[in-house]
């Protein structure tokens, strides 16, 4: 029991990450579950894409929505490229080797932990909301599909390479980012790449729905936090997490 709370509790803070932040959360499961819990990394994988195949920040998109931050057509193309992106980057993670595919994870780690404590490589000071600005729908499409090779190798569910692209080259403000990131990641683009791993064996259904469960609940309130409070010390203490967990997989996996 007291297992199973723990994994829940991974939801729970993943949907809050999510809710501020547009990352889908998977940035937050897979490296807890893995240092924490004794996962496997494909497993941990599997069980982050399959919690985020149902519209778990869907309370979160409203509230954006609400507000005015959210781009409709470019979210959709945002997900078609995530559907087949994601498809790619599972057959790309079974393919390679584990130990190849962990210094990758912790490269990748290293990379989002810059995007928090530097982050003025990231913003675009001069950002517009999304309903000021248009874009062609082919570089929605390509930026998804991108993202989507990265969630199905890393288990994301893409948002945390969508928001620093669309404020650093489409000139898109935090908030339209993320709102904009989080509806895009509402459909169930990572079905092509859970498939992939269920057919491999690395799949848990019980994981998968006490973290989805986790994450509906902490996506509400950390969308509903986003439009109210500045979350840079936050930031930080997530980048030295981060940090930690990728300096854990190098050496793990040595």
């Amino acid at each position: 029991m007291i297992f199973e709370l723990g994994i829940l509790a991974v939801g729970l803070v993943a949907g809050v990450l999510s809710g501020l932040f547009g990352i889908g959360g998977g940035i937050v499961m897979v490296p807890v579950l893995i240092a924490f819990f004794g996962l496997d990394m494909l497993d941990a994988n599997a069980a982050s894409l399959a919690a985020m195949l149902l519209p778990v920040g869907f309370l979160g998109v409203i509230n954006y929505y609400k507000a005015g931050y959210i781009k409709v057509r470019e979210s959709l193309w945002i997900a078609c490229g995530l559907f087949v992106g994601s498809f790619l980057g599972a057959k790309i993670a079974l393919s390679i080797d584990i130990n190849s595919l962990s210094k990758l994870y912790a490269g990748f780690l290293l990379y989002v932990a810059l995007q928090f404590l530097l982050p003025d490589l990231f913003r675009n000071k001069a950002g517009k909301p999304a309903s000021n600005i248009k874009h062609a729908s082919w570089q929605m499409l390509l930026m998804g599909v991108f993202a989507g090779v990265i969630a199905g190798m890393f288990g994301k569910g893409g948002g945390i390479i969508i928001v620093p692209i669309l404020i650093k080259i489409f000139k898109y403000d935090q908030r339209a980012a993320t709102a904009t990131s989080l509806a895009a990641l509402q459909l169930p683009v990572g079905l092509p790449s859970v498939i992939e791993y269920a057919q491999s064996g690395h799949f848990n259904l019980t994981f998968a729905v006490l973290l989805a469960f986790g994450l509906v609940t902490g996506t509400f309130f950390g969308s509903k936090w986003a439009l109210k409070l500045s979350a840079a010390i936050f930031k930080k203490i997530y980048a030295v997490f981060l940090l930690g967990v990728a300096v854990y997989m190098v050496v793990h996996f040595l």
